[in-house]
């Protein structure tokens, strides 16, 4: 596999055609491209692309790979130009962190805003928790985070990108794992495996709102530093897991994620950054923000934050 295949199924995807895609974007012959992409489902083993009457369709694992495809291709875009700017001289570093997996949808978002602002610049994506996130853009470490805002200190203002429904994230195969949606009552007698406080306060924050104002009682059992050890723990122990919707977008395929019935329970995703920062390069991303939130970039599994 090369980076063009991932150049060629990308603007397949964003033309709506191959036709469309081969004399627009990538000035190439029809059946040349057409047969690029079946060499590439043929290295993956899979379809990624359904052929219709109705026009071009993304399989779940075309869906997946377009995903991971925009990321790296992102990725190669940084390191391009952070060995172009080695070349040249010691330039001004935009630190960008996320919340662990979610750069994998917010990064090319970025890095589409920023590409102008970054000739003289390099961006360093990081991934941490909200606490830590917060803690450095208070002494200035990262310029900009997304975050799940709790208790947030003065020096930083916000801006809510979205709100993810709470899903509960069970093995595939476990009796309720083909419902469309569950109570909380549901998973009563469940264990519930849930993320450490001190990673996630606000996402355990609202799992204990909720609960309370239900009057279920949950049974708890163990914690997880992070997302894909609660993916582990689900699968390898008997507990289920709360978390917000975007996760149902990294799981792995032998778990799933289902909405809690009802969709009031919700975690706030927002941009935070520290008011004084006099970055350039933030102040014009933040002149975009609101038409990258207008885009949804989380996706359909979470809804779309309320203008101010």
């Amino acid at each position: 596999m090369e980076l063009r295949h991932l150049r060629y199924f990308i603007a397949v995807v964003e033309e709506g055609s191959f036709t469309a895609a081969a004399e627009r974007r990538l000035h190439t012959a029809q059946p040349s491209l057409s047969r690029q992409i079946r060499d590439l489902e043929l290295e993956l083993g899979t379809e990624l692309i359904v052929r219709g009457a109705q026009g071009l369709t993304l399989t779940v694992a075309g869906q997946v790979f377009l995903e991971h495809a925009r990321f790296i291709l992102a990725r190669v875009e940084i390191a391009r130009m952070a060995t172009q700017r080695a070349a040249r001289s010691a330039k001004t570093s935009f630190v960008v962190g996320f919340l662990s997996g979610y750069e994998v949808a917010l990064l090319p978002e970025i890095l589409s805003i920023l590409r102008d602002e970054l000739s003289d610049a390099e961006l360093t994506p990081i991934s941490s928790s909200s606490p830590e996130l917060t803690r450095d853009l208070i002494s200035g470490k990262v310029d900009l985070a997304f975050i799940r805002p709790y208790d947030t200190p003065p020096e930083l203002a916000l801006m809510l990108v979205a709100k993810e429904p709470l899903v509960v994230i069970m093995p595939r195969d476990h009796p309720m794992g083909g419902r469309t949606t569950i109570r909380l009552e549901d998973i009563s007698r469940e264990t519930l495996i849930s993320i450490s406080r001190t990673v996630s306060p606000a996402l355990r924050r609202a799992i204990d709102e909720f609960v309370a104002q239900s009057g279920v009682t949950l049974a708890a059992g163990l914690e997880a530093d992070h997302l894909h050890m609660a993916f582990t723990l689900v699968l390898s122990t008997p507990g289920v897991c709360i978390l917000g919707g975007f996760a149902r977008r990294l799981l792995p395929p032998s778990v799933v994620g289902i909405p809690l019935e009802g969709g009031q329970a919700a975690v706030d995703l927002a941009i935070a950054y520290n008011r004084t920062n006099p970055s350039p390069i933030l102040q014009h991303f933040l002149s975009q923000a609101d038409a990258l939130i207008a885009r949804r970039p989380l996706g359909d599994v979470t809804t779309l934050a309320a203008a101010p």
